[in-house]
């Protein structure tokens, strides 16, 4: 496990999963998940979110993001799978997946961090690449100017732990260049309200 930034407490290990096993789930979910476009609330106003989004999980896991509620949708069997290795390997019980798909460097997904008050005070956070490679960017809450970037290639599994959600943003930055689907899976614990 590579820790690409240890003051953020986040560790990427790659590959997690061997090329044909990850073009295989990319297969799998691009085929079977129920893609949709979220309704978001960002700068007091409604607007469709910059990409597809399924919100996957256990069915106590509905989660609060951005002013909407999303309740979940049930465990496909390779999510189910992945979640099982996770937990193993993590000691997470995770009971939700969020799915992202990236359609080219359009989509994207802003600076944020994952902080709901139902992920818990020091939440862990799977994220899991798989289709093209994108740049994923840090910076630090308390001064935008402290940032680390690097690559996400498909297979490999980006872990934040610990603070990294209080004191850090992410972000997803769309690009110019020409950059193929990608889909990024983020599995959680969500907490009952």
């Amino acid at each position: 496990m590579v820790n690409p930034s240890p003051a953020a407490d986040v560790a990427l290990v790659h590959p997690w999963l061997l090329p044909a096993q990850g073009d295989a789930v990319f297969a799998a979910l691009m085929a079977d998940i129920p893609w949709e476009t979220h309704r978001i609330r960002m700068f007091g106003k409604w607007v469709d979110s910059p990409r597809l989004s399924c919100w996957i999980g256990d069915p106590q896991a509905t989660y609060r993001y951005s002013g909407a509620d999303f309740a979940p949708h049930p465990w496909l069997p390779v999510l189910a799978e992945m979640r099982q290795r996770l937990q193993q390997e993590l000691g997470v019980p995770f009971n939700s997946v969020l799915a992202n798909r990236y359609r080219d460097g359009r989509d994207a997904m802003g600076w944020h961090s994952d902080d709901e008050p139902e992920l818990g005070p020091e939440p862990v956070i799977a994220s899991v690449s798989l289709g093209a490679t994108r740049r994923f960017v840090l910076r630090r809450r308390d001064d935008h100017a402290v940032k680390q970037a690097f690559l996400l290639e498909p297979g490999s599994l980006l872990v934040m732990r610990g603070r990294s959600q209080f004191e850090w943003q992410h972000a997803l930055p769309r690009t110019a260049r020409p950059v193929g689907e990608r889909i990024n899976l983020t599995f959680r614990q969500v907490m009952r309200r």
